[in-house]
This record gives structure tokens, C-alpha cells and sequence, in this order.
């Protein structure tokens, strides 16, 4: 579908994944170049407004750690849960660290199917890091984001989208730090984040059309769901790869490896 619009030099929206594989991913973004068409990718939580409030204060993340659970609904099972809910989360850390993935390492576990469940490690090129996990089998749905940087901490929701920002105040001498008998408040300034409200799929679709109008740039670029696919494909690699090892190991062995 994407090749017969890309084709005629139609603008495309591509909901999130890209593609199903990196070939075909490539063929979608060289086709676009060839025509000349805009591609977007549906990675809608580039629109949180939790997200979209701490973009004004990222400097340099180093760590990035997220949450993604979800119960359980059968009609997505025939995708791997990385594909369908931690490709999310992938995305928005390659947007937040802004650099290339090194090496990945990643584990998942089975409970109503092959694999409901994993939990991912991400290295940075540039030294950052980034721990993901995704369930779909969690009875309360959660969608938390931290990210540590050398100025400061954020903490976001990203299912109510907001967010707080903790940082060290400006006047702090931090030769005292050690000695002070103070509270933590006393040298740490917390800021709320605000960012105006929208519908992250409205202020998708805006964006998007903002871009084919030439009021600015594509949001989230055919390259930027390529990466993210590249990476997901990984974990899936890494993931099924420790399954065997899961499986011939004995309930206790499992219980002493937990």
C-alpha cells in the first residue's frame, strides 16, 4: 500500500511499525526520496504532552529507563509485543538520547503466549543507556518514563501526560552538599512541566499536514521509524534467543535465576 502511493508522489502517514522488515522499511524511504513524497510514521507519543513539556529541558540524557504495561487483548497477539507496544518506547529514546544504538541485550517471558513479556537494554554509541520494558499481560495499565541527565531527573506519566522535572538549584555550592543537614528540597528546585493540551493523534495528524503544507519539518521521519524497527528487530533476535535457555530450565532454576 505504502509503494502504490509513494509511487505517485503521495504523501504518506505510515502507522507505526514502518514495516515488517528492514528491506522492506528501506524500500519505503528510498521510494519516497525517488518521489519526492513526504513519510511520516505513527509513532504518536512524539505528541504526549508529558513528552513534549521536558523537551525544552533535555540536555544530554544518560539514562533512560520505561514502563510500558498493558492487560491482556487477544486481537494482538499474532504481533510480538515488542513490535506492538515497546517499539513505542524505543522510539521516543532514540528521540530523547538522540544517538545510534550500539548493542542491545534483552529477555522475554510467555504467560498466555510465546512471549508477553520483556524487558530490553540499550547502549548508546555516545555511553548513554536505556532499560524498556513492556508487558501486555499486566492487570493495571502504567506508562512511565524517567530519564537521568547530569542536571537533573524527569519523572513522567505518559498515560496522563504530565510530568515533573527535579533539578539542582542554581545557587547551591556543591563542595556543602556532603555536610548540609538539610533537606533534599533545599538544593533541589522541582518545576512541573506544562505543555499546551491536544489529542496526541490530532496533533499528529496536524503536524503531518503542517509539513505537506511546508510550515515545517516532518515530525517523525521514515529514517526515525526505520532505526526504531532496526532496533526491535533486535531485542525480538535477543529475545528468542534466551527462550530455549527459559525453557529447559526447571521451575526452580527459574525461581533462583529471578
Amino acid at each position: 500500500m505504502a509503494r502504490e502511493a509513494l509511487q505517485r508522489g503521495i504523501h504518506l502517514l505510515i502507522e507505526k511499525p514502518i514495516a515488517t522488515t528492514l528491506e522492506q522499511a528501506d524500500a519505503v524511504v528510498a521510494m519516497a526520496r525517488q518521489h519526492d513524497a513526504l513519510l511520516q510514521i505513527g509513532h504518536v507519543e512524539r505528541f504526549n504532552r508529558a513528552v513534549r513539556a521536558a523537551m525544552p529541558y533535555l540536555a544530554s540524557p544518560r539514562f533512560v529507563e520505561s514502563e510500558r504495561l498493558a492487560s491482556f487483548k487477544p486481537r494482538g497477539t499474532d504481533v510480538e509485543v515488542v513490535l506492538d507496544l515497546m517499539i513505542h518506547d524505543i522510539d521516543l529514546v532514540h528521540a530523547l538520547v538522540r544517538d545510534r544504538v550500539a548493542d542491545v541485550r534483552a529477555v522475554g517471558v510467555g504467560v498466555l503466549t510465546q512471549v508477553d513479556m520483556t524487558n530490553a537494554w540499550l547502549d548508546f554509541e555516545g555511553g548513554a543507556v536505556a532499560n524498556i520494558k513492556a508487558s501486555r499481560v499486566s492487570r493495571d495499565p502504567l506508562r512511565k518514563l524517567r530519564i537521568y541527565q547530569p542536571n537533573g531527573y524527569f519523572s513522567l506519566d505518559l498515560g496522563a501526560g504530565t510530568g515533573e522535572f527535579y533539578r539542582l538549584r542554581a545557587d547551591v555550592d556543591l563542595s556543602l552538599l556532603a555536610k548540609a543537614a538539610q533537606s533534599i528540597e533545599s538544593f533541589v528546585e522541582r518545576i512541573k512541566l506544562k505543555a499546551p493540551e491536544g489529542e496526541p493523534l490530532r496533533l499528529e495528524h496536524e503536524s503531518f499536514l503542517a509539513a505537506i503544507r511546508g510550515e515545517t519539518k516532518v515530525m517523525v521521519t521514515g529514517e526515525d521509524g526505520r532505526d526504531a524497527l532496526a532496533v526491535a528487530l533486535r531485542i525480538v533476535d535477543e529475545v528468542n534467543r534466551s527462550l530455549p535457555k527459559l525453557r529447559d530450565a526447571s521451575p526452580r532454576q527459574k525461581l533462583g535465576s529471578a
